[in-house]
């Protein structure tokens, strides 16, 4: 009886600290769980973000924070997030920059592949181009003729280098043979104050990150980035309506833990994700925003990403964008 008893007591202690047993998983979380958004307060990651936390934390019954930490391009949080603990408890939501910056920055101090663990795809989004007031285009090929008279004079924000919104301004400028001039930013959020204050005349930016500022006013949008028209915002016409035939580009937003997580948090959390996102209430504010939940089981959001640094970086290495730290 005394060996067997050790024999069940040795089997007990061989059990990896960090592994968890489905049955544990059922009682995960215990504690206050911290999201992590690696761009400032304001912008469409950070909306979003703020919205799964507050979804799962009613869901959850445990407080779940965001914790903005921006820099370089979404470069500082995920390194911040490939530090911590692979428990749950320090979690990512991020932009398309993620997928991108592996073909941005060659001395990335992670490695993108190997130390993030995919959760969930949050939400998917159309970028929508948008001009401030002043400006006197009122349609897309009214602005295609102002930079084709001012080569090079136009400015345009984004959140940063290589990122959706950027790339969709490079292929902005390669559809329609104008030359405008990037001026990336440390986020969306301070791109759009800038924006807003005249200080730079146009972005392509998410839809989530702008509409309340086209509805007051405050911006004129040109079209949006996806194929169809966004039902937030339906009297937005999209870019290929617009006269730039064939355009697309939209962006989307995942959830990532660091690598190593227990396979059974793995499964609850991307599994509550994808539950909480397509509860009414959340879908409603998510239309609002002019986003769509994400629905790829965890396993197929793990290949979606693969799939994203493959492409994005034949994109970036056909328009040559280059990035330092």
């Amino acid at each position: 009886m005394r060996s067997l008893f050790a024999a069940a007591l040795a089997a007990l202690l061989s059990v990896a600290p960090g592994a968890a047993t489905p049955a544990a998983a059922q009682g995960w979380p215990t504690q206050t769980v911290k999201i992590i958004v690696p761009f400032p307060a304001g912008g469409t990651t950070d909306i979003l973000a703020r919205l799964l936390a507050d979804q799962l934390s009613a869901k959850w019954g445990q407080t779940v924070v965001v914790d903005n930490r921006g820099g370089a391009s979404g470069t500082v949080g995920s390194e911040q997030l490939v530090k911590s603990p692979p428990d749950g408890y320090t979690l990512m939501v991020t932009a398309t920059h993620h997928v991108i910056n592996p073909s941005l920055f060659k001395q990335l101090r992670y490695d993108s592949r190997a130390d993030f663990t995919p959760l969930a795809l949050v939400a998917v989004v159309p970028n929508v181009l948008v001009v401030h007031p002043s400006v006197p285009a009122k349609t897309v090929p009214e602005l295609v003729a102002l930079a084709k008279a001012q080569p090079g004079k136009l400015n345009f924000g984004s959140a940063g280098t290589g990122g959706a919104n950027h790339l969709s301004g490079e292929l902005f400028a390669f559809q329609t043979g104008i030359k405008i001039t990037h001026v990336p930013y440390k986020g969306a959020a301070p791109a759009l104050n800038d924006l807003l204050g005249g200080h730079i005349p146009m972005m392509f930016d998410s839809l989530p990150g702008v509409v309340s500022h086209i509805q007051a006013g405050n911006l004129r949008a040109l079209g949006v980035t996806s194929r169809t028209r966004a039902a937030a915002a339906p009297d937005i016409p999209t870019l290929d309506e617009a006269g730039v035939k064939g355009f697309e580009a939209t962006a989307w937003f995942g959830l990532y833990g660091p690598a190593g997580m227990p396979p059974a948090v793995v499964t609850k959390i991307s599994t509550d994700v994808r539950e909480v996102l397509h509860a009414p209430a959340a879908q409603a504010k998510l239309a609002e925003l002019g986003a769509e939940p994400g629905n790829l089981s965890q396993p197929a959001f793990a290949t979606f990403v693969t799939d994203e640094m493959e492409k994005w970086q034949g994109v970036v290495t056909k328009a040559d964008i280059r990035a330092t730290q």
